[in-house]
C-alpha cells in the first residue's frame, strides 16, 4: 500500500460541542467531562481518552494511547452548548434526569449552571409525547434553519471558540423516510422555504450544521444524514457527517454475540428482544411513530450480520422481535432481555438468555464525546461526507450508497483504528502475519 501523508491541522483554541437536546445523555456528558477535568472521575468508556492501539508489528510491542497517536482536542479546551425545548440549565436538567448522584452534581454545579439551552426547533408532529416552551418561531422552516445557523455563529463568538461540532442528543422523532424533497440540496431548500411537512427538526439542525461547516453526528434513529440532500451538501461544504443511532445497550451486545455465532456457523431460529425504560426517551418511544424509527435501527443489525443470502440454511428464517416498554419507575436504568434460540450440530436446539441491566446515559455519554472529538479530527484532516470509520458507535451505520453497512463490532474497531493509523502515516494492520509462519510477506 502506498502511504499518503495526511495534513492534519492542529487542534488550536477551543472546541464547541453543541448538542440538540440537553436531557439525560447530554447533561451526563457535560457533567462527566467537567468531573474529569476537575480530577473527580475517570473517562471510562471513552475510546479517545482510555483506548490504546497497536502501532507497527507485534514484535515491536508498541501500544499507545489513542490520544497520543492522533492530535485530538484536549478536554480542557471543550466548551458545551445546546438547544432544548425546556428552559432548565444543565445543572437543573441533570438533577431532573436523576442519572448522576446528586453529591457529584453539587461538586460541579457552578460549571453546569452556566450551560443554558438555546431555544430549540420543535414540531409536535414529529415528537408527540412531550412538549416545552423554549422553542423557536418563524414564518417557515428556512427561517428556523437560519436561526440555528446564527446560534452557532453567536455561540462561537461569545465563547471564544475556534470551531464546533454538533452531536444530536435529542429525542427520537416519528419515522420519516426520504421523500422527493430530500433528493437534492435544491429541493430541500425549496422545501424549507415552503414548510414541507416531511422536513423534521433534526433535518433542520443537520442542514444548519453542514451549512456552517460544522461536523454533524446523528446519535438518534432520526433519518437525517442518510438523506441524499445531506450527502450532497456535506460534499459541497467539505464537512464530515456520520450516523445513526448510538450503539449502547442491547444492540451493543448483539454486535458482539451475533458475529460470534455466525463466525462459528451456529444457526439462529429466533431472537426476542425487549426493553423496559423509564426516562424521557422511554416516554417518547411509547409513541408508535417514534418507536418505528427505533425498531428500524435495532432490527437491521441482525439482518446485516447474519447475511441470510450467504447462509440460507442457518439464518433465512429468523424470527426477530423487538419491543420497548415505557416503565417510569426504572428511570434511566434500562433493562434489556434477550432470548436467543440457536441450533448446532445436526440441528440440535439450544438457547442463550441475556439480561442486561444497564444505565442508558452512562453508556451513551462517552460515545458522544468520542464522536465529537473524532468528527473534529476528521474535519481538521480534510475529510468530508460520510465517515464510515465511525460506524463503531452506531446501531445503523451509514455507508456510501450501494455498499452494505458493517455491523461486526470487532471489524468496526479495526476500521476505526486503521483510519487513525492512516491519518498518522502508520502501517495499516491486517493481522495476516505471514512472516510468523515462515513465509516472507509479499511472497506468492
Amino acid at each position: 500500500m502506498t502511504k499518503q501523508k495526511i495534513n492534519i491541522q492542529p487542534p488550536k483554541g477551543k472546541l464547541a460541542i453543541l448538542t440538540p437536546g440537553m436531557g439525560a445523555v447530554a447533561t451526563t456528558l457535560y457533567a462527566g467531562v467537567i468531573a474529569v477535568n476537575k480530577g473527580i472521575s475517570k473517562p471510562i468508556g471513552s475510546h479517545t481518552q482510555m483506548g490504546k492501539m497497536r502501532l507497527g508489528k507485534r514484535t515491536e510491542n508498541r501500544y499507545t494511547l489513542v490520544k497520543d497517536v492522533v492530535p485530538l482536542a484536549n478536554l480542557k479546551d471543550v466548551v458545551f452548548g445546546g438547544w432544548d425545548i425546556f428552559p432548565e440549565n444543565a445543572y437543573e436538567a441533570a438533577s431532573h434526569a436523576k442519572v448522576l448522584d446528586q453529591n457529584l452534581l453539587e461538586q460541579i454545579k457552578p460549571e453546569l449552571s452556566q450551560i443554558k439551552p438555546m431555544k430549540a426547533v420543535f414540531d409536535k408532529n414529529f415528537i408527540k409525547r412531550i412538549d416545552g416552551s423554549n422553542v423557536k418561531t418563524g414564518k417557515n422552516k428556512m427561517e428556523l434553519a437560519e436561526a440555528v445557523r446564527q446560534d452557532i455563529r453567536d455561540f462561537l463568538k461569545n465563547n471564544h471558540c475556534d470551531r464546533a461540532v454538533m452531536v444530536w442528543c435529542g429525542s427520537t422523532e416519528v419515522y420519516t423516510p426520504a421523500t422527493a424533497v430530500h433528493q437534492s440540496v435544491k429541493s430541500f431548500e425549496e422545501g424549507l422555504r415552503n414548510n414541507d411537512p416531511a422536513i423534521s427538526p433534526s433535518q433542520i439542525y443537520t442542514y444548519a450544521a453542514i451549512k456552517e461547516r460544522v461536523p454533524y453526528a446523528n446519535g438518534s434513529p432520526n433519518v437525517s444524514v442518510e438523506m441524499p440532500c445531506m450527502n450532497e451538501l456535506a460534499q459541497e461544504m467539505k464537512t464530515p457527517i456520520s450516523g445513526s443511532d448510538f450503539k449502547t445497550g442491547q444492540t451493543l451486545l448483539k454486535t458482539v454475540l451475533a458475529p460470534g455465532l455466525r463466525n462459528r456457523q451456529i444457526g439462529v431460529a429466533g431472537w426476542y428482544s425487549t426493553n423496559i425504560l423509564g426516562n424521557r426517551d422511554g416516554e417518547v418511544l411509547d409513541d408508535p411513530g417514534s418507536f418505528k424509527a427505533k425498531e428500524v435501527t435495532k432490527s437491521g443489525v441482525l439482518e446485516d450480520i447474519f447475511s441470510k443470502e450467504h447462509y440460507p440454511e442457518l439464518y433465512s428464517n429468523i424470527s426477530h422481535v423487538v419491543r420497548i416498554n415505557y416503565y417510569p419507575p426504572r428511570g434511566d436504568n434500562k433493562e434489556g432481555w434477550d432470548n436467543i434460540d440457536i441450533f448446532g450440530w445436526l440441528g440440535y436446539p439450544m438457547q442463550i438468555k441475556v439480561n442486561f441491566l444497564c444505565r442508558d446515559s452512562i453508556l451513551a455519554a462517552p460515545l458522544v464525546l468520542d464522536l465529537a472529538l473524532y468528527s473534529d479530527l476528521a474535519s481538521r484532516a480534510g475529510m468530508k461526507g460520510i465517515q464510515e470509520w465511525l460506524s463503531f458507535y452506531y446501531k445503523a451505520p451509514v455507508a456510501k450508497q450501494g455498499l452494505k453497512s458493517e455491523h461486526d463490532l470487532s471489524v468496526q474497531l479495526l476500521k476505526l483504528e486503521n483510519t487513525l493509523r492512516f491519518f498518522t502515516n502508520e502501517e495499516i494492520i491486517n493481522h495476516l502475519g505471514l512472516t510468523y509462519y515462515g513465509v516472507d510477506e509479499g511472497e506468492e
